[in-house]
């Protein structure tokens, strides 16, 4: 009961994005409860960084998991998700039913600059602790071109990173190993604490070691549930219908994206608004300033991207368009998160046999180094849409520029949190708004 009590207070608090509740959950349950010990978390999380999907999420899933076998898992994993899930639902509503009012249009003015400030220092923050030598600047520097000037696919520049890092760890080791001395996200090693439950030498619980068997048992029922999820779209709705479309596209965003919620944007917003039309462009920038706002992961702004689209299309009919965004919000979750679960209890035994392998933490360095580059790819979108919101051949914004310019300032100098930097930003686009500028 103290596990279920601690997962859902996490989903409720989990403020700050990955960084924030990856340190959240690291000082809760390797520093105060000890529950687990700082080497297995940090093996837990490099398994996590390897997968597509929410690391925060997946993380959260293992630990618990680990410590409570499947029902542990999952109970951990939802309860980190579920909070966000309505939270979002409510500000989906509230954004179509009174976004156009010109203080809440205001509002959204200032927080768009806010966003792409927070997409910028994301490339510094992880820039600065992961490119540690020349050759992790040089998969930056590609990927950022691959991605930027090359159109190449995300899937591919991952492929080819942990190729990079496999190979790397052979002609150069030390340069793809983890920074000695660090601890979660970067930071220092604590002192030694009392033993953990789960601690370095503690040995994998029974669940935890690897079968064939139970490996086959956890494949085949992801793989039941979601062919009975997506039967049952099909055949209430049709193959080209929009919940059924919207079950498939974000289960591909699930499997084939890599590097966390700033990764996996461009990929959402091509398919989301580019393709499919669920959403425009501005209004998915204002969905991922509601996400920063919100517990939870960040890529639960695909809940908000369901919503618009659900509502937009009327999936439901005319007569129930909020019951239609709120189920369509929750077919994106559910297939978005379905195979993080798979991949979590599917894998978590190979993952407890593999501590302190080189191998394993090579392409983990690499893939980390071109997410810098991606990010960066990402960070360069969002301010071309907020900076000449008409596309390049219309009027420069020079306060929205200014307003990101202090932002990034703030954060970089002064360290401000998300939420106070998003309510001054907020702020300061209400006071446009109310003096008619």
């Amino acid at each position: 009961m103290a596990a279920f009590r601690f997962w859902l207070w996490l989903g409720c608090v989990s403020f700050g994005g990955p960084a924030g509740q990856i340190a959240v959950m690291h000082t809760e349950l390797v520093e105060r409860r000890r529950w687990i010990s700082e080497r297995r978390f940090l093996h837990a999380l490099n398994y996590c960084m390897l997968l597509p999907g929410p690391e925060a999420q997946q993380l959260a899933t293992y630990i618990g998991w680990l410590l409570h076998r499947t029902w542990g898992g999952i109970v951990a994993g939802v309860l980190f998700v579920l909070p966000s899930l309505f939270i979002l639902v409510a500000l989906a509503w509230v954004y179509l039913n009174w976004g156009q009012v010109p203080a809440v249009a205001g509002v959204f003015y200032g927080i768009k600059p806010a966003v792409t400030a927070l997409v910028i220092h994301a490339v510094w923050r992880i820039g600065s602790r992961t490119l540690r030598n020349a050759w992790l600047w040089a998969v930056a520097v590609t990927a950022f071109v691959a991605i930027f000037a090359l159109d190449v696919p995300f899937p591919a520049i991952v492929a080819a990173a942990a190729l990079v890092g496999w190979l790397g760890a052979r002609v150069s080791p030390a340069a793809f190993t983890p920074g000695a001395g660090a601890g979660a996200h970067g930071g220092p090693v604590p002192a030694s604490h009392a033993p953990a439950l789960i601690d370095d030498d503690t040995p994998a619980p029974a669940h935890a070691r690897f079968s064939f068997t139970r490996l086959a048992w956890v494949l085949g029922a992801g793989v039941l549930l979601w062919l009975l999820a997506m039967g049952v779209l099909v055949a209430w709705q049709g193959w080209q219908a929009t919940l059924t479309q919207m079950g498939w596209f974000f289960t591909k965003a699930a499997l084939l994206t890599f590097g966390g919620a700033y990764a996996v944007l461009p990929y959402v917003y091509q398919g989301a608004v580019e393709h499919f039309q669920w959403l425009s462009g501005p209004q998915m920038i204002d969905g991922l300033a509601l996400g920063e706002t919100t517990p939870g992961p960040l890529i639960m702004v695909v809940a908000f991207v369901g919503f618009l689209g659900g509502w937009q299309h009327q999936v439901l009919g005319p007569d129930a368009l909020f019951a239609a965004g709120a189920l369509a919000a929750a077919v994106v979750t559910f297939f978005t998160f379905l195979p993080s679960f798979i991949f979590i209890l599917a894998g978590g035994p190979l993952v407890e046999a593999s501590h302190g392998r080189l191998g394993f933490t090579a392409p983990l360095s690499a893939i980390t180094a071109a997410v810098v580059g991606v990010i960066l790819n990402l960070a360069l979108f969002f301010a071309w849409h907020v900076w000449w919101p008409q596309g390049l051949g219309g009027r420069f914004d020079a306060l929205a520029a200014l307003a990101t310019g202090a932002a990034v300032f703030a954060l970089v100098r002064w360290r401000v949190g998300v939420l106070p930097l998003i309510g001054v930003c907020a702020l300061f686009g209400l006071g446009l708004a109310l003096t008619g500028r």
